[in-house]
Parts: C-alpha cells; sequence; structure tokens
C-alpha cells in the first residue's frame, strides 16, 4: 500500500479557487463576507495552533495535558452549541455543559477502554482526536435540538417540541448513516486507506466511530432536551 501523500502549505492554495467562488456568492446573495472571512481565518489559526500543540503533548505524555485540553474542549462546545438561541439565559450554558459533558465521558470510556482497550488510559494519540469526534457531533446535536425547541414551543407543548427537536438533532447524523459506503467514505475510513491501512481494518474502526457519533449525538440531545424541559415547566 502507498503511503499518504505529503501535502506542503503552497500546494493548499489550490483549494482557495473554490472557496474564492462560495465566499463571493455568499457576499453577492447574503451581503456578508466578513461571516466567511472570518470563519476560515479562525479555522486556520485554530488548526495550526492545534497541530503544534498536540506535537507538544504527544511528546509531553502527561495526563494533566489531555484533562486539560478536553476541557478546553467542552467549554468551547458548549459555548458554541448555544449560538443560535435567543434568549440566552445563563443555565442554557450549563445545560449544554452537563449534555456534552456526560456524553463525552460515556462515549469516550467505552471506545477507549471497551473496544479499543488502549493504555495508558490517557494516551492522547487515542483520547484527543475521539473526544473531537464525540464533541463535534455532541455538540451540533445540541445546537439543531436547542434551536428547533425554541421555535417549536412557542406553537407546541414542551412534549411535542422536544419530540420534533430531538427529530431535527438526529438528521444529519442518520444521514451519514444512511450514505455511508455507499455515497460518501468519511474522513476516518479515507484516511486510513490512504495512510496504507488495510481497507477491512478500516471498515472495522468506522463501523465503531458511525455507532459512537450516532450514540453520542442522540445522548447529548436527549439529556439537552430532558433537562431544559424539566426546567421550563
Amino acid at each position: 500500500m502507498q503511503n499518504i501523500y505529503m501535502i506542503d502549505f503552497i500546494d493548499m492554495v489550490y483549494m482557495l479557487l473554490p472557496v474564492g467562488l462560495v465566499g463571493y456568492l455568499y457576499f453577492r446573495w447574503c451581503g456578508d463576507v466578513k461571516t466567511v472571512l472570518y470563519a476560515h481565518v479562525r479555522m486556520l489559526v485554530q488548526l495550526l495552533a492545534i497541530g503544534y500543540l498536540l506535537v507538544y503533548i504527544f511528546k509531553a505524555d502527561r495526563s494533566w495535558l489531555v484533562l486539560f485540553v478536553v476541557t478546553v474542549m467542552l467549554v468551547a462546545a458548549s459555548s458554541i452549541s448555544m449560538r443560535a438561541v435567543k434568549p440566552k439565559a445563563k443555565y442554557y450554558y450549563l445545560i449544554s455543559l452537563s449534555a456534552i459533558g456526560i456524553t463525552v465521558v460515556v462515549n469516550l470510556f467505552l471506545i477507549t477502554q471497551g473496544v479499543l482497550k488502549i493504555s495508558p488510559r490517557y494516551n492522547p494519540t487515542y483520547v484527543i482526536p475521539l473526544a473531537g469526534m464525540i464533541f463535534s457531533v455532541s455538540m451540533n446535536a445540541v445546537a439543531l435540538a436547542s434551536e428547533r425547541f425554541e421555535k417549536e414551543r412557542e406553537e407546541k407543548s414542551l412534549i411535542e417540541a422536544r419530540s420534533i427537536a430531538f427529530q431535527t438533532a438526529l438528521i444529519p447524523v442518520l444521514n451519514s448513516l444512511f450514505a455511508v459506503g455507499l455515497v460518501s467514505l468519511p474522513g476516518m475510513m479515507t484516511g486510513q486507506i490512504l495512510s496504507g491501512v488495510d481497507p477491512m481494518i478500516a471498515v472495522r474502526y468506522q463501523i465503531v466511530v458511525m455507532l459512537m457519533l450516532f450514540a453520542s449525538a442522540g445522548m447529548a440531545s436527549a439529556i439537552y432536551l430532558w433537562l431544559i424541559t424539566k426546567i421550563e415547566r
């Protein structure tokens, strides 16, 4: 199998062509270019920063560093998930923090200790990337659930609003389950194949990841909606 190709920074310029086109259309149709520009600049800064940070963390091999990174990710994910909720009461953030936190602890423990059985338990090579996947899908699920819940509760009961919001939160991950292997090869599987891993091994990893993502999205949105429903009654 061929090893993964190295990507030079200068070669990344090619991808600026379609990005620039979409940015131009966003400006012409939506009258806003700052959001797209800010999002890409922030993405570049964050990824470069985390790249250098991970190099240091992997070499240091300290459990407290891994805990610190995961905690920062939790706070950031909880905050971002509440961007679309208005009005923003403080307890919204606490509920999001609780929902995402519980989800990450449960699913991260199951996959690292039950499935992969990694040692040491805080191994940053596994814990941080897997935690990032769980945070990402949980954050998006809570964001969708909270936004839809706030809209539906204006016309429907809290229970009806919760049901609709829960369904909405799971649409992206359900679509991913329907499409995986047929429409798309997910990022983790693609990355492993490009780096020379046997496709069947990559498939098994991807199955575990898809199960983890569905469970995480469902748990995070369900906990959030259950807690917000209890408080709002």
